[in-house]
C-alpha cells in the first residue's frame, strides 16, 4: 500500500513514512544478528512450534519481520503480513506477503488458515481496540479447529525493561490476552506464563545447543521465561453453528 493519504496504525504520520520508520528500527536493531537470529528461529520451529503445524496446513505469520519463522516452516501454503518494506526482500518465494494494516480487513476468505502465528508484534500495537480488530481477523479466517499461536513480552516479568524499545507501546500479560481473544471468539487452549528468555538474540548470544537444552527442560522456564506463550483455537462448533437455517 503506498497511497499517502492512508494512516499507519502507528501514528499520525502517513503509512509510506511509517514504512520508513519500520524499516530504520529494523535496521538498527537487528543488523550484523540475522544469521544468529535464523539460526535460533529454526530450532525453535523444528524443535517447538512445529508440533502444532502440520507440513499440509495453511499459515499466516502477521508481524513476519524477515521472515525467521515462516522462511524455516514446512506448510502447504504460507503468508507474511508486515508493513515493513523489506519483508518482500527477505521472505522466500513460496511467501505470499500482505503489505498491511493488521487491524484492517484481510485480503483471505473466511475459514481459509489453519493457523496464524506472531512472535512479539502485539506490543507493538498502538491500542487495545487495534488488537481486537486483529483478532476479529483471525477468528473470521482461521478454519474450525484452527489455531492462533502467539509469543509475546511479559510484561508482569519485566517492570522497567519492557520499555526499553522504543517502539512497544501495548503491555500485555498472558491473562489480558487470553481475554481478548475469548473477547474475540476464541477458546484459549493453552497459557504459559513464562516461556522463553525476554531476548533471544540482544546482548549475550548464548550457543544454540544450549537453547535446544531450554526447550527441552521446561523447568528452566520458570526461572529464565520472561515471554508468555498463548494458544488459542476457533472453536469445531463453528462449521456446525453456520451450517444451521436461520
Amino acid at each position: 500500500m503506498t497511497g499517502t493519504s492512508r494512516k499507519s496504525i502507528n501514528s499520525a504520520t502517513p503509512e509510506t513514512e511509517f514504512q520508513r520508520e519500520l524499516e530504520r528500527i529494523y535496521s538498527v536493531r537487528f543488523t550484523g544478528i540475522e544469521d544468529y537470529r535464523n539460526r535460533v528461529w529454526q530450532v525453535l520451529v523444528s524443535d517447538f512450534f512445529s508440533r502444532w503445524i502440520a507440513p499440509a496446513s495453511t499459515v499466516l505469520d502477521i508481524g513476519c519481520g524477515y521472515g525467521e519463522f515462516i522462511n524455516n516452516l514446512v506448510a502447504s501454503q504460507k503468508y507474511g503480513m508486515d508493513l515493513n518494506p523489506s519483508a518482500k526482500e527477505r521472505l522466500h518465494s513460496d511467501i505470499r506477503l500482505l503489505e498491511q494494516d493488521c487491524s484492517t480487513a484481510w485480503p483471505l476468505p473466511d475459514n481459509s488458515l489453519d493457523v496464524v502465528f506472531t512472535s512479539n508484534f502485539f506490543e507493538h500495537l498502538p491500542t487495545k481496540g487495534a488488537l481486537q480488530g486483529t483478532l476479529l481477523e483471525v477468528q473470521r479466517c482461521l478454519r474450525p479447529g484452527g489455531r492462533l499461536i502467539t509469543l509475546g513480552p511479559n510484561v508482569k516479568y519485566l517492570s522497567g525493561s519492557y520499555w526499553d524499545f522504543f517502539d512497544h507501546h501495548l503491555p500485555l500479560t498472558e491473562l489480558s490476552l487470553s481475554e481478548a481473544m475469548i473477547m474475540a471468539g476464541l477458546e484459549v487452549e493453552r497459557t504459559i506464563p513464562r516461556f522463553l528468555p525476554y531476548s533471544m538474540c540482544q546482548g549475550i548470544r548464548p550457543p544454540i545447543w544450549t537453547l535446544k537444552a531450554y526447550l527441552k527442560f521446561p523447568l528452566a522456564w520458570r526461572f529464565f521465561g520472561k515471554q508468555f506463550l498463548v494458544i488459542g483455537r476457533k472453536s469445531r462448533q463453528c462449521s456446525m453453528a453456520n451450517a444451521l437455517p436461520a
